[in-house]
């Protein structure tokens, strides 16, 4: 199922498109929670840095010395009671953080926002970053009031950002599992769905490819729980199939019957020509050739009945072998006789090349001839003037091979696939009804061999024939 066109496709497409829509859902979702989490953030620092508090509480302090000033700042971070969620430094007016509450800061540390800060019109500054460990922080400074434009100092709050992006990490964990699960729900049922509407299609597909193939008992049975448009055309299916069945039935029993009735008269006529031919004495030649004339085409108009009698009674399944033990090559060898003056008469050279001892073939030997001259009648019939038709043939242990080419106009690639299709002419332009060659072949597979065609189109063509012989013991083939 996985190999079928419409399901590959659904899934490609179902796959792709949902894949694209849960990927734009989880990152914005995700995006709009980090952006949550982090103006959380931001709205806790600013809530801490309260500039009114701050400046009340160092206003008294501002030009005061260095102990002085550091002794009020560490009694400003003693009593900091969010020290487990932020971060608070308190820095001098020489920029150098003197009161921390951690007790720890880096001499590398950087503090951006201070910079900032001390350029900002506000007295404060935001910054989020890398700090000197390579913690992920978001921090806030808030300056303290100047004093002839001189800054006294400045408090900072610091808030980790780390914590806060592994519950990110793990949001985005989590929505991803959700993700794929829901994609595979979604491609569990589609592939349900799918297979519901390929499994039918398949069968159908199966069905009316036996039905083009001529097989029109075919049925199409669907389970029950099939009850949709797929029901309805597969009802419709059988119906068609019924009617050209019932149709083809009506064309084989008038093309047989009418076969029938057209031998007849056709078998009268041939005989009476023939008896006006031999019994004829006149000089005119206007009536011996007209006698002939009438002789050639009542031979052609007889050999097309027999064509359609063969084609009803295989399309009927009525055409029936009378097998015995023949020699093969001893058949070909009349076929040949019978078609070889006929090559001369028209200027072309024909070689035949047969084995001299016998081929056993269980077969039936009428059948067997007609295939022979049908196939090297049309290999005279579409060589010209001056062309060559050669004719081999060759024994293994288990298969007798009969070869016959010529060089004659050739089939074209186009034509060649089907022109062991019944009523198919690759060239309008010679006689014959279309029939023969499918009754050739038909009659080749109910020997159990094989008919091969190749042809290159302006040089010739190949027919090759290949047939199990019976079992033959060495001693007796020498002998003979």
């Amino acid at each position: 199922m996985l190999k079928s066109g419409i399901t590959v496709r659904w899934l490609v497409t179902t796959i792709l498109v949902i894949a694209v829509i849960l990927t734009c859902i989880s990152a914005s979702v995700v995006f709009v929670l980090k952006d949550y989490y982090y103006d959380t953030v931001e709205a806790k620092l600013q809530s801490l840095a309260q500039s009114s508090v701050i400046a009340d509480y160092f206003s008294s302090y501002l030009n005061a010395d260095d102990d002085e000033f550091s002794a009020r700042a560490q009694e400003y971070v003693d009593n900091f009671q969010e020290f487990n969620i932020a971060e608070l430094w308190v820095i001098n007016k020489h920029g150098t953080p003197v009161v921390t509450s951690t007790g720890f800061v880096s001499e590398d540390e950087i503090c951006p926002d201070f910079e900032e800060a001390l350029l900002s019109a506000s007295g404060r500054a935001l910054w989020q970053g890398n700090s000197s460990t390579g913690e992920k922080v978001m921090a806030i400074t808030v300056l303290l009031p100047r004093t002839n434009g001189m800054s006294n100092g400045a408090v900072r709050y610091i808030i980790s950002l780390e914590q806060v992006d592994i519950q990110l990490w793990k949001i985005t964990f989590i929505v991803a599992i959700i993700c794929i699960f829901a994609l595979s729900l979604v491609v569990l049922s589609g592939l349900f769905f799918v297979r519901s509407i390929v499994v039918p299609v398949k069968k159908l597909n199966d069905a009316t490819r036996s039905i083009a193939a001529g097989n029109y008992k075919e049925k199409i049975e669907l389970s029950n729980r099939y009850d949709d448009e797929l029901a309805e055309l597969a009802e419709s299916i059988n119906y068609m199939t019924d009617e050209i069945d019932r149709t083809d039935k009506l064309k084989n029993d008038f093309i047989s019957t009418v076969s029938h009735e057209l031998r007849t008269p056709l078998t009268a006529i041939k005989g009476w020509t023939e008896t006006l031919l031999c019994i004829n004495t006149s000089s005119d030649d206007t009536i011996n050739n007209g006698l002939k004339v009438i002789q050639n085409e009542t031979e052609r108009l007889y050999t097309l009945v027999e064509d359609l009698l063969d084609f009803s009674r295989m399309e009927s399944g009525r055409m029936t072998l009378h097998l015995k033990k023949i020699d093969i090559i001893a058949e070909l060898d009349d076929a040949v006789y019978v078609l070889k003056d006929r090559a001369g008469r028209e200027g072309k050279e024909l070689y035949y090349s047969s084995p001299e001892y016998a081929a056993p073939v269980n077969a039936d030997p009428d059948r067997i001839k007609q295939v022979f001259v049908n196939i090297i009648d049309n290999a005279i019939k579409y060589t010209p003037t001056g062309g060559k038709i050669s004719i081999l043939a060759m024994i293994d242990s288990d298969n007798v091979r009969i070869r016959v080419a010529d060089t004659g106009c050739g089939i074209s690639p186009e034509d060649l696939p089907r022109i062991k299709e019944k009523f198919y002419k690759a060239n309008f332009s010679t006689k014959g009804s279309g029939i023969g060659l499918a009754v050739c072949d038909e009659i080749i597979n109910l020997h159990k061999g094989t008919l091969e065609i190749s042809s290159v189109y302006g040089e010739g063509t190949e027919v090759n024939i290949t047939l199990p012989t019976l079992p033959v013991n060495l001693s007796e083939r020498k002998d003979s």
